[in-house]
């Protein structure tokens, strides 16, 4: 049984519904891409199944619970979300700002215990962070402050983790730094990964399961060779493309060549 799954679950802005009826179940223990055309749903989704935003209708259901009912706290122990563009105060330092991953951990005033500031060490170590222990994140490259961002979610000790495009803004060596670490600790902690995922050959080489969206819609949810098709992405991205196996990993290459015409 999946953890984490939608049913008839619409969404909108004011009048406008984004989503509507997605019924939709996440992998346990594996890395999930939401990939589509720009304005198609995909983060409105994830910040829905996330609790960042309210349904308009349909629920969102953890360990078979609407996650809307529980308490932000309650549902901090079980998820962490990494947002598009986060931001920090201007001289907070990375151990302070992994920090605050641990809140949802801590009673009465708050103080960290052993335990707290263990977990922390960690979350910094695993993501390559050391070296970075008490500089400003507001002084690291934009790498840099990825992986610090990604240490405070791991500090919250949640199985499941999402991210709104994880690697905006990054240059192509960082994308695919952050994007390793991802699949490591996936690999080797069995942490359920959801992302919302721009470029379609990031999502077809680390993702183990993917999830077309079209305008709010579900067109084709599967493994990369089932969702990376010629047809599936005509109805997404609207283009013609060949699609070759990549010698490393076996599996898809999308190489488009054409807008598909008269759509």
């Amino acid at each position: 049984m999946q953890r984490l799954l939608t049913k008839d679950l619409s969404i909108g802005y004011g009048d406008t519904t984004i989503v509507n009826e997605l019924n939709i179940e996440i992998p346990n223990g594996k890395i999930t891409a939401l990939v589509g055309a720009n304005g198609s749903g995909k983060s409105t989704i994830l910040k829905t199944m996330a609790r960042l935003m309210k349904p308009n209708a349909g629920s969102v259901l953890l360990d078979g619970e609407q996650i809307h009912l529980k308490s932000t706290k309650e549902v901090a122990k079980s998820l962490a979300i990494l947002p598009q563009t986060p931001t920090a105060p201007d001289g907070l330092t990375v151990y302070e700002l992994v920090g605050y991953g641990r809140y949802p951990h801590q009673k009465g005033m708050g103080s960290m215990s052993k335990e707290d500031r263990d977990i922390i060490e960690w979350s910094i170590e695993v993501t390559g962070m050391s070296a970075f222990y008490d500089r400003a994140v507001d002084q690291l490259s934009g790498g840099q402050r990825q992986r610090a961002w990604i240490a405070m979610a791991l500090a919250q000790q949640t199985d499941i983790l999402f991210l709104d495009e994880p690697t905006t803004f990054l240059d192509m060596a960082h994308q695919l730094e952050v994007l390793a670490l991802l699949q490591r600790l996936n690999q080797q902690e069995n942490r359920t990964i959801i992302m919302v995922v721009h470029d379609l050959s990031h999502a077809t080489r680390f993702a183990d399961y993917m999830i077309a969206i079209r305008q709010g819609t579900v067109i084709h949810a599967g493994s990369p060779k089932e969702v990376v098709t010629t047809e599936v992405l005509k109805q997404v991205f609207q283009i013609e493309a060949d699609i070759i196996e990549d010698p490393r990993t076996g599996g898809p290459f999308c190489i488009p060549y054409d807008l598909v015409r008269g759509r």
